[in-house]
């Protein structure tokens, strides 16, 4: 009787001969295009949810919370999320996450249409759906390498961020039309978005990870394993000083620019428009970044763009009263697809299939975790300085993964 191949073994018999492009390579686009319909529904719901709030209770504060439970929560399972990538089948996994998507946000949707939808309720759905996204979105993760090609991972990371921002682009302008035809259309599309999402993973052939021949350990040893992977590499500890006050500076610097623009003065029509344009550049960026990746080495790719980056800050910051800051803001949210691609593409080809999970995990929460206290660090120093100074803050911030790209030996010794 035939052994059956390993996961590993089955891999590499697919990656014999040519590499077929990303467009062609049936199991990465399954998993990309149902992830795009579900980032599309998630992103119809970040508008509807708190619209939904402010019409049922009329209380700013109360939508904030719902928001606010939601990050919260994703923060908190990061790591737990890890363990459970690097633990269990990861396609089980995605798939279990998904069917709880579906039930919470259908059942969400249904208590609108019933009248019942309290603020218990929408923050039961909102912790519960963040909780699942955040145990998917590490599985997945964890997942890409097993399904492209090495040289193919950071396009592959590439066309994730492009994702991203393209779902921004629509998302938000559709959850409005939604919610102005039915209360309850965003949620019901939302899990409509989580069923197709479903069989998209369903469909996919190839092992999302590596077989595990070795018995599990429990569940506190494998996160601390994880975290020392983590720490002990010379790359990932660069990985996160350099994406940490990088995320943290563009979340804080856009927030931070909306405000100043409403406080010039600018219509709301205008400041809308600058968001447009912030979220264009970054899915330009996405589309343009393998080309940047092939032409620069990593350590070179990232030094450049982080200078470049921090001096595209500055110039935004010295401009924040007028609609033209959005423009070299955008030309440094273009730059930012290539850096998170260059940099986790990196992380998934050096990191064990085994510590995928936990390892990612650990990266977003840093990341995570800095991005979420931007908008608090930006509301703060605009109420103490006026808009210019207060902005240089974020470009500094940038500067600080400047320097750390610049003399980091971890960087520096990558051979990509």
């Amino acid at each position: 009787m035939t052994r059956p191949p390993l996961a590993g073994e089955a891999a590499g018999a697919a990656e014999a001969g040519p590499a077929p492009s990303l467009w062609r390579n049936r199991d990465f686009t399954l998993l990309w295009t149902g992830q795009c319909l579900s980032d599309l529904g998630g992103a119809m719901v970040e508008l509807a949810l708190p619209l939904l709030v402010l019409q049922q209770t009329g209380s700013p504060a109360r939508a904030g919370l719902v928001g606010t439970a939601g990050l919260v929560t994703t923060l908190v399972c990061r790591l737990p999320a890890g363990v459970l990538a690097d633990r269990y089948d990861r396609r089980r996994l995605m798939i279990t996450c998904d069917v709880l998507r579906l039930a919470v946000y259908a059942l969400l949707g249904w208590a609108v249409v019933a009248g019942a939808a309290g603020l218990p309720v929408i923050l039961a759905a909102v912790v519960a759906g963040a909780a699942a996204t955040a145990v998917f979105s590490t599985a997945e993760h964890a997942s890409v390498r097993n399904l492209v090609r090495p040289a193919q991972l950071t396009s592959a990371v590439a066309r994730n961020e492009a994702r991203t921002y393209g779902v921004s682009l629509a998302g938000p302008p559709l959850g409005g039309l939604l919610f102005g035809l039915g209360r309850a259309l965003p949620f019901l599309g939302n899990a409509l978005s989580f069923l197709l999402s479903l069989v998209a993973v369903c469909c996919i052939r190839r092992p999302l990870q590596e077989a595990r021949p070795e018995a599990a350990p429990a569940a506190g040893a494998s996160a601390t394993e994880g975290l020392r992977f983590l720490l002990g590499h010379p790359f990932l500890r660069a990985l996160l000083v350099i994406a940490a006050p990088l995320n943290m500076a563009f979340t804080g610097m856009i927030f931070a620019m909306t405000l100043a623009l409403r406080h010039a003065g600018v219509p709301p029509f205008l400041v809308g428009l600058a968001g447009t344009i912030f979220a264009v550049g970054g899915l330009l960026g996405a589309f343009a970044a393998p080309l940047l990746q092939r032409r620069l080495r990593l350590p070179v790719l990232i030094t450049l763009l982080c200078w470049t980056t921090a001096a595209l800050m500055a110039v935004s910051a010295l401009l924040s009263s007028t609609v033209l800051a959005a423009v070299p803001l955008a030309a440094a949210v273009f730059l930012g697809p290539t850096a998170n691609a260059a940099l986790f593409g990196h992380q998934a080809a050096v990191t064990p299939d085994r510590l995928q999970g936990r390892v990612v995990s650990g990266v977003l929460l840093a990341a995570g975790s800095a991005a979420a206290l931007a908008p608090a660090l930006a509301g703060a120093l605009l109420a103490r300085w006026s808009p210019g100074p207060a902005l240089l803050v974020f470009p500094l911030l940038v500067t600080v993964a400047a320097v750390t790209a610049t003399v980091s030996r971890g960087l520096r010794t990558t051979s990509a």
